[in-house]
């Protein structure tokens, strides 16, 4: 699997390569997390922000499904006693309905191929009253072509499935039956769209 091979090198793309984007996002994430709440992480990689959520919430579930990624997550977020890591498909998540106040997946539904599916999964085990927030990079620019660091991405076998601008990937959640959805950017070398919306409830589409 391609993201058990990049784990060991992940940090790197993380902290130097696009350290300036993914501090904005940190800081987006963590003032989204509220201290009674608990939280799912899907996606977590080697714990970027788990490393954020974990000291703002009461108790973080930390996913992902590939097991070297989650190594290095444990390593990286070892001083935190408030996260349980575990392997998870974000299509089929064992969780019970209604189950978490926030539910976060950064930086994946570009590489799914059917994230239709995810967003289901997601919005079904967050609470009624609950938030989703849902980062992606931003990969094409703003005349719609796709970005360098995508190719590069998918020459080295990240295998990108979806490209998005800021406009692109706030419609396809209006498209599945969001509402009031709100995009955050944070500005780097790859930037990215958070997405954050409320649980679309029954009478709602996902």
């Amino acid at each position: 699997m391609f993201w058990d091979k990049a784990a060991g090198v992940y940090d790197i793309f993380v902290n130097v390569i696009n350290r300036k984007t993914h501090h904005k996002l940190k800081i987006i994430v963590s003032d989204l997390i509220g201290t009674d709440d608990t939280v799912l992480e899907c996606a977590c990689g080697t714990g970027m922000l788990s490393g954020v959520i974990a000291p703002k919430c009461r108790q973080l579930t930390a996913t992902d499904f590939s097991p070297e990624m989650l190594k290095k997550a444990e390593k990286n977020c070892a001083s935190f006693g408030n996260i349980t890591f575990a392997q998870a498909d974000i299509t089929k998540l064992s969780y019970s309905d209604n189950s978490f106040d926030k539910v976060i997946a950064g930086n994946v539904i570009h590489l799914l191929d059917n994230p239709l599916t995810a967003l289901s999964e997601l919005n079904r085990v967050c609470r009624d009253d609950g938030m989703l927030v849902i980062p992606t990079y931003m990969n094409k620019n703003s005349k719609g072509k796709t970005s360098g660091f995508a190719a590069a991405a998918g020459k080295a076998g990240a295998d990108f499935k979806r490209q998005f601008t800021a406009d692109s990937y706030k419609q396809f959640f209006l498209d599945a039956g969001y509402h009031d959805v709100q995009i955050i950017l944070a500005d780097g070398h790859i930037p990215c769209a958070v997405a954050v919306m409320r649980k679309a409830v029954k009478n709602e589409s996902v």
